[in-house]
């Protein structure tokens, strides 16, 4: 497990600032080998583990799943549960660790999340969250916060918003990301919930009138740079991007230190981020990894480019055999180079 790095580590300030532009938790994508490669992307960007749930780490000693590189700061861990003690062990197990804040997922609405009573069915019991979040805050010294959904199932979202913000916030937590979409928890699957229940960004920004104390992040839908740019200049102190920067990884994580964070900073080349990526790999393969952990990640790097289906092909054919290595990342190069110049 790593271990906290006081030189990396960022305070609670420096977590709200990183927060204005984020990668969601995102289910078998945002592993640490994934943050490690958007890192090489965007030095400011606020990136979050995959959903880690409590029993895991309290019941389970699965605490491998709190590993990630000093390079990821700011990093949050995104904790699933509903058991408020359980949550402040789990909690506290990720402080040590290093994180630099704590997330609670009020979102997620698949049904192995549901069976565990966490998730988005939390929506339907903010009193419970309460608690969760008191309990968490008092066991940590760093930023925990929550990430939930509009509303569920038939729930009015307009009435039932308010009233969740308002009783979590009275523990204090001041920071909220919100996907500003409704989750059915029976009917749809996971995929479907992040794409049939019609967006309201309006009703999102109209939380941060209503609650102009609290930090209110934006998540869903969002699928460019300059949507971002437009949500926060309506009042929103954060976007959170999922898988648009998961598939087209440069052409959104390059450029939002400069776009978002106002950094004079170059863009980093693809090219470079690629090559800058075999380091690590040849670490990771010392230490007994596969090499498509890692490059699986990184297939969306030239979306849109010439050549970027060699790219594609080169990584995920070859990226599984026995004896891959970081010289794959050259050959894979040079195949989009040579589909390029066609």
């Amino acid at each position: 497990m790593a271990l906290p790095d006081d030189s990396k580590q960022i305070g609670q300030t420096d977590v709200r600032r990183a927060a204005r532009l984020s990668v969601a938790p995102m289910m078998d994508w945002t592993d640490r080998h994934c943050r490690y490669f958007h890192r090489l992307l965007s030095q400011k960007t606020l990136l979050y583990t995959e959903m880690v749930t409590a029993p895991a780490l309290v019941k389970g000693g699965a605490l491998h799943l709190l590993d990630y590189a000093p390079e990821e700061h700011p990093v949050a861990l995104q904790l699933g549960g509903s058991d408020p003690r359980e949550l402040a062990q789990a909690a506290r197990l990720g402080a040590q660790a290093g994180y630099d804040e704590i997330n609670l997922n009020v979102g997620c609405p698949s049904d192995r999340v549901q069976s565990g009573a966490f998730g988005a069915v939390l929506m339907k019991d903010p009193g419970l969250v309460a608690d969760c979040i008191k309990a968490m805050q008092d066991s940590v010294d760093v930023a925990v916060t929550v990430k939930c959904r509009i509303g569920v199932d038939d729930q009015e979202p307009s009435e039932v918003l308010p009233d969740f913000l308002s009783r979590v916030a009275a523990t204090g937590c001041d920071r909220f990301t919100i996907h500003a979409r409704k989750a059915w928890l029976q009917g749809l699957s996971p995929k479907e919930n992040r794409d049939i229940p019609p967006l309201d960004y309006d009703l999102v920004t109209e939380m941060k009138g209503l609650f102009p104390a609290l930090h209110i992040s934006i998540n869903g839908g969002i699928t460019d740079i300059g949507t971002a740019c437009d949500l926060l200049d309506r009042g929103l102190e954060g976007v959170m991007i999922g898988r648009a920067a998961y598939h087209q990884p440069w052409d959104i994580l390059a450029k939002v230190d400069s776009q978002i964070f106002g950094m004079d900073t170059d863009v980093p080349d693809p090219v470079s981020v690629a090559l800058g990526m075999k380091p690590y790999i040849q670490n990771h393969l010392k230490q007994g990894g596969r090499l498509h952990q890692i490059t699986r990640h990184m297939l969306g790097l030239f979306a849109g480019r010439p050549g970027a289906r060699h790219w594609r092909r080169r990584l995920s054919e070859d990226g599984v055999k026995n004896g891959a290595d970081e010289s794959l990342i050259d050959r894979a190069l040079d195949d989009m180079r040579m589909a390029a110049a066609v």
